[in-house]
């Protein structure tokens, strides 16, 4: 049976498996990399036949010193074609790196770029499962990898097969029996390479993924310094963080040491063809097989040969290290997107705001029900509050209009639309959210309203702040509307921040309006002020207000109470209160300080 592998439309089509996942990319390039290809050709070709120059100067030498004639001119078109081997080498290999030059950074750019844009259509739960500092770290990680596997192969494996059959294509001229011995020692030096490289991938693999896991957990515990320095647990994190760092050292160590044994293999290897070619060649020197020139050459082009073949150790280490951090990201990132828009799917068009809960039901992820056959309508213009003890329903409930997760069954429908009918982005473009933990980026105060309304004139964002009363406070900010707020807000009061994602809603003016306790990290006396501002955003728009300070939506049209999935109170605040023994009555009557505990007090 063949399971769906789901893809966003607007999503790039990655390939799942690392090779097929780099030849993606390195097709973006490829008349310049054939241009590489072809320059380090030549590169690696000059580079080989310098002993083969170097033969014909000798042979001239030995020739004018046997005939008494001019050394210079005797050996002068020997020494011409040395000089143009030398000015190859210099031209191919700059005309090479020009080529990278123009070339490498877009790619990689590139890279990162499709990958990001892939992330972005994963589902609310997969970022809710992946730590966003090891998440960026392995896109960067990922688009390196990359362009080191190409040059690797570029300028380590291919110059060397390159140098290997030209050398043996001069051996077999010169003498059968050398190019006979270089041959078997190429054919087997490099199957038992690859065979040991193949080997150490499982170690380095495992390396790979420790320090994936080393990074995610010094994300986390950096995010969380204030956490620490409260709690007075920098010991703590140290030794927690050394559990995981001893893991990483334990997986470097075998993976070291494994390549201790290649390179002992390597260069064992490397010494053996030297002895073997250089102690052949002086035997059928000595026999005259041989001219003294020759006999140089074969010295030198095994010489070349071997110091090649011998980083060939890092190169096929590296290289499949490169293709482990490929693999490992690849894993991660080229997931099935969790929820996506269907074929065909039109804009959402909201005229009046009328949002209808038909036999929903939902269950989360490890499998516990939530809802079933929920039906609710909400009237267009209606201000509705939901209340309930924490894991009732209500967060589920905005999700699933928001389409942050998925219902099993039933439909979703705005002013009579489904919504799995319609693109996510015009949902969402439709539904302004001011959610309890404000979400900021590390960009101006300006550029974070602003992102309610792209092309709105900063007239537009500064009267946005007022009515959020946040104007004044930005003001006296250092930069007024050009300050940045820090990473993730972090420069900014939690009131403040909050005022910001109000200002942020009011700007965007949705039809919609979803209220997570939006006023709830601010100070009565601030509370007030902008609570004009509130009233005047839900002027005119469907409003769902999630509460856990009661008093803040007494005075809304209509209150839906949750209790473990299910609506068992509906109407407005008068009329729940009226309910003899009711739940909403009760949850009025315990409140402490104005808020609702997150259970049930006995």
């Amino acid at each position: 049976m063949t399971i769906s592998f789901s893809i966003a439309d607007k999503a790039p089509d990655l390939p799942r498996t690392p090779w097929r996942f780099a030849l993606y990319f390195y097709r973006k390039i490829k008349f310049a990399l054939i241009a590489i290809f072809a320059f380090e050709a030549g590169q690696a070709s000059c580079t080989i036949l310098l002993p083969y120059a170097v033969k014909d100067i000798i042979d001239a030498v030995n020739l004018a010193k046997d005939t008494g004639a001019d050394v210079f001119e005797s050996a002068y078109d020997a020494m011409v074609f040395f000089a143009i081997l030398n000015l190859g080498i210099v031209l191919f290999s700059r005309a090479s790196g020009a080529v990278l030059v123009a070339y490498a950074p877009g790619l990689r750019a590139k890279i990162r770029k499709d990958i990001f844009r892939y992330l972005q259509f994963h589902s609310h739960s997969y970022f809710v499962s992946h730590f966003s500092g090891s998440l960026a770290n392995r896109i960067s990680e990922v688009a390196l990898s990359c362009m080191h596997a190409l040059w690797t192969i570029t300028f380590d494996f291919y110059p060397l097969v390159i140098q290997s059959v030209v050398a043996l294509i001069i051996l077999s001229n010169t003498t059968s029996e050398l190019a006979m011995v270089l041959t078997i020692w190429l054919v087997i030096y490099t199957f038992v390479s690859i065979f040991l490289a193949r080997r150490c991938q499982g170690y380095s693999m495992k390396f790979a993924a420790a320090r994936s896991k080393v990074t995610g957990k010094i994300v986390d515990s950096v995010t969380n310094m204030m956490n620490t320095k409260m709690f007075a647990r920098g010991d703590y994190e140290e030794d927690y963080l050394s559990n995981y760092l001893d893991e990483e050292v334990d997986h470097a160590l075998k993976t070291y040491w494994f390549m201790e044994k290649m390179r002992w293999f390597q260069y064992l290897s490397a010494m053996i063809l030297m002895v073997c070619m250089v102690g052949y060649a002086l035997r059928i020197w000595a026999e005259g097989g041989l001219t003294v020139g020759e006999f140089s050459m074969v010295a030198g082009m095994c010489i070349m040969l071997i110091e090649a073949a011998r980083g060939l150790s890092r190169s096929f280490l590296e290289y499949f290290e490169y293709i482990d951090n490929i693999s490992d990201g690849v894993s991660i990132f080229i997931q099935p997107h969790g929820i996506v828009d269907t074929k065909g799917a039109k804009d959402l068009a909201i005229n009046e705001g009328l949002i209808e809960f038909n036999n929903i039901d939902f269950s989360y992820s490890e499998g516990t029900k939530l809802f079933h056959q929920l039906n609710v309508t909400i009237k267009p213009c209606q201000k509705v509050g939901l209340v309930g003890y924490s894991g009732s329903g209500k967060s589920s409930f905005v999700s699933l209009i928001l389409r942050l997760f998925e219902a099993e069954s039933g439909k979703i429908e705005i002013d009579s639309q489904n919504i799995l009918n319609v693109t996510q982005d015009s949902l969402r473009e439709n539904i302004s959210m001011i959610p309890q933990d404000p979400m900021l980026f590390h960009r101006t105060l300006m550029e974070n309203i602003r992102y309610g309304k792209l092309n709105a004139s900063d007239e537009e964002v500064m009267e946005a702040a007022q009515k959020a009363n946040a104007h004044e406070f930005i003001q006296l900010t250092e930069k007024g509307y050009g300050s940045p707020v820090g990473e993730r807000g972090v420069k900014l009061s939690g009131g403040q921040r909050q005022r910001i994602a109000i200002a942020r809603a009011i700007l965007k003016d949705s039809k919609i309006l979803i209220l997570d306790e939006a006023t709830s990290s601010l100070d009565s006396v601030t509370e007030k002020k902008i609570q004009q501002g509130l009233n005047r955003l839900m002027t005119d728009k469907t409003v769902i207000v999630v509460a856990h300070r009661l008093s803040t939506i007494a005075h809304l049209d209509r209150i839906l109470v949750f209790d473990e999935g299910a609506i068992i109170e509906d109407g407005s605040h008068e009329e729940l209160l009226s309910i003899k023994n009711g739940h909403y009555a009760h949850l009025w009557n315990m409140q402490a300080g104005g808020f609702l505990p997150d259970t049930e007090v006995t």
